[in-house]
């Protein structure tokens, strides 16, 4: 069958001999597949490169995005990626990226794979993706100062729905010992100022900052490469006094402030792992509710979050 007949099959159009002619079952069960195997790669193409739907299931962007919300993610405005791994599994396949329509912007929403937790090259479990508020782009020099966010030295847009769960802000003192990078002097509430890494931007390296970077470039490399010998620090076993970035990164936070874990806690989010921009609510339930309860989960719909455009 010719790509033509197989399109005028998926859309169901017929020439006026096959509407005369009386087809056997054998023909009907035949043009059945056909259509479904067109469908199923129209459905491929669609979610792959265009429009995907994600389940939100944690409260780190409250109250913009709802646990139990449906988002559809606008997956070609950063550049569609074919698939990485092989489905089901964590095996990486060779990949590409379409070119993009605009890189991700502060403000936006944007969905990403999960780049691994603070000290990890690779996250657990690979092809996981989280939603988080842009904040920093490369270049940028984000702070944050009793719970309020300054990019560039100038305080950062608030989000109209931001959430703050706990009473109270917490001293610049007290120091979180899991915030990144690691050794620094902070907090989630009282943090930085901390460089965005942009590509082409080189930063010395020393003994006093090579703990804040070496996560950065370990991730870069895709395995452990920066260490320290004698006090001098190698990349990949070469004296290294200076690195330059290859890739172009990002500064991610939820909405809800003070439950989210975010960049302030696992770092920046490399170009390459952006996925696309949550941009509308398809619905919305309360995933707490099994599926065996049905009838209660369907009356936990709600109607105000049906198709509601996100900012």
């Amino acid at each position: 069958m010719s790509f033509k007949n197989g399109l005028k099959r998926f859309f169901g159009i017929k020439s006026e001999e096959d509407l005369k002619r009386i087809k056997t079952p054998k023909e009907k069960a035949k043009e059945f597949f056909e259509s479904l195997l067109f469908a199923g790669i129209a459905a491929f193409f669609i979610i792959t490169f265009i429009i995907q739907n994600t389940r939100i299931p944690t409260g780190s962007m409250e109250d913009t995005i709802l646990v139990g919300d449906f988002v559809l993610v606008n997956k070609f405005i950063y550049g569609s990626e074919s698939p990485k791994y092989i489905p089901f599994t964590q095996i990486e396949i060779p990949h590409f990226r379409l070119p993009a329509l605009r890189k991700p912007r502060r403000k936006d929403i944007v969905v990403f794979e999960f780049p691994g937790m603070r000290d990890q090259v690779y996250a657990d479990e690979r092809g996981v993706n989280y939603v988080k508020r842009c904040i920093g782009l490369p270049g940028d020099t984000i702070q944050v100062i009793n719970k309020v966010v300054y990019v560039n030295h100038k305080q950062f847009w608030i989000p109209p729905n931001i959430k703050y769960i706990a009473g109270y802000t917490k001293p610049k003192d007290l120091i979180n010992p899991d915030i990144f990078p690691t050794g620094m002097p902070w907090n989630e509430d009282n943090y930085g100022p901390l460089i965005v890494p942009k590509k082409g931007d080189t930063i010395q390296l020393n003994m006093d900052n090579v703990a804040q970077w070496a996560i950065t470039i370990d991730r870069e490399y895709g395995k452990r490469v920066v260490d320290v010998n004698n006090g001098i620090v190698t990349i990949e076993g070469k004296p290294a006094t200076s690195y330059t970035f290859k890739k172009n990164y990002y500064f991610m936070m939820g909405d809800n402030r003070d439950d989210s874990l975010d960049s302030r806690f696992w770092g920046f989010v490399p170009d390459s792992n952006i996925e696309g921009e949550a941009f509308i609510t398809l619905f919305s339930w309360d995933r707490d509710i099994p599926f065996t309860d049905f009838f209660r989960l369907l009356g936990s719909i709600r109607p105000d979050r049906i198709l509601l455009l996100l900012h």
